[in-house]
């Protein structure tokens, strides 16, 4: 209770926000190889309490597996795959989902003795609160791109699987940013100026792009054009144009690999303009100038893996690197942009 009327800063909270936001990481990085290794599908059920525990004999996987053969990925693609090769891909997915599970305790159990504690920095309740309804969301959210791929098509929509990578990407920064307020406290803002405009709109920037990154992803577009920095010798892709305005943004192959590019293109410039002018402004304090001296470097280091991911059609390590370097590098920007909200 005292502690609770004199501080507005908690570093055991920040530490327990901070725990969350690397399961959500993990969350992020396991997701992605389940949908590299086409196992998202493997699992299709939804059952938040009894589908923790896995098939635990014979007649289970067979059960499991003879569900799977009711959906088209495995009619119209594996149709020749053993019950020993379904396990490979059944356990990408569970442990998916048993990582989902897990930050849900990790978070609400210590959310409640926080609270009744009366830990948590008056000004935070209700966006921890926020935090968890969007974690329970993103569940929802999680079954909804998976039954998109149970009926009519062998693998997920790409704009509900955006939708959902998006949305972990959004509790990423928002458990990174509160726990930042936590461990420091009730901010003193920066005086009127451009860094706190320019680090939100650069943290928006990155955001925006790890979503055309999942559009590429979804299209499985990483396979084709794996040429640069031309696209099959062309600038523009020959196949451009869908079936449509969102056939075309979300659905074209050619549209979606090229968004992508061009929009690293465009956040590579930003990241040195911004590490630039960040280096000049000595009214920035140095911690914010070498935040976005970093962020440059992670831009061009990201750039990089992209390149290397695209030329060699997209190695799952190789991928799963540069959805680590995506995730990293929106970290950084929310750093920044945090800091650059205070004096």
């Amino acid at each position: 209770m005292t502690s609770f009327l004199r501080s507005d800063r908690s570093r055991a909270v920040a530490i327990w926000l901070l725990i969350t936001a690397v399961l959500v990481l993990a969350m992020v990085i396991v997701g992605g190889a389940t949908r590299l290794t086409d196992s998202g599908l493997s699992i299709t059920q939804w059952k938040p309490v009894t589908g923790a525990i896995p098939p635990l004999n014979d007649a289970a996987w067979a059960a499991e597996f003879e569900r799977y053969k009711q959906i088209p990925q495995y009619r119209e693609l594996n149709a020749h795959m053993t019950v020993e090769a379904f396990k490979s891909i059944y356990w990408w997915e569970w442990s998916h989902r048993l990582l989902g599970r897990l930050i849900g305790v990790v978070f609400a159990v210590p959310l409640v003795v926080f609270a009744i504690r009366r830990q948590i920095p008056r000004r935070l309740i209700w966006r921890c609160v926020i935090l968890l309804a969007l974690g329970g969301l993103q569940g929802l959210v999680g079954w909804w791109m998976v039954a998109s791929g149970l009926s009519e098509r062998v693998t997920v929509a790409p704009e509900r699987l955006t939708a959902h990578l998006g949305l972990a990407l959004a509790l990423f920064v928002m458990l990174i940013w509160t726990a930042l307020d936590a461990w420091n406290g009730q901010p003193r803002l920066a005086e009127q100026g451009r860094w706190p405009r320019v680090g939100l709109f650069f943290l928006a920037g990155v955001f925006i792009q790890s979503l055309l990154g999942a559009l590429v992803a979804g299209n499985d577009a990483g396979l084709v054009y794996n040429d640069w920095p031309l696209m099959n010798g062309a600038l523009f892709p020959a196949d451009y144009a869908g079936n449509g305005f969102w056939g075309t943004i979300a659905h074209s192959v050619g549209a979606v690999q090229l968004h992508h590019r061009l929009g690293a293109y465009v956040l590579f410039v930003a990241a040195i303009v911004l590490a630039v002018g960040a280096s000049r402004d000595r009214a920035l304090a140095g911690q914010t100038r070498s935040i976005a001296f970093a962020l440059a470097v992670a831009v061009l280091g990201q750039a990089a893996l992209g390149v290397a991911t695209l030329m060699m059609v997209a190695p799952l390590w190789l991928s799963i690197l540069h959805q680590l370097g995506a995730a990293l590098l929106l970290a950084l920007a929310t750093a920044f942009a945090w800091r650059a909200r205070r004096i």
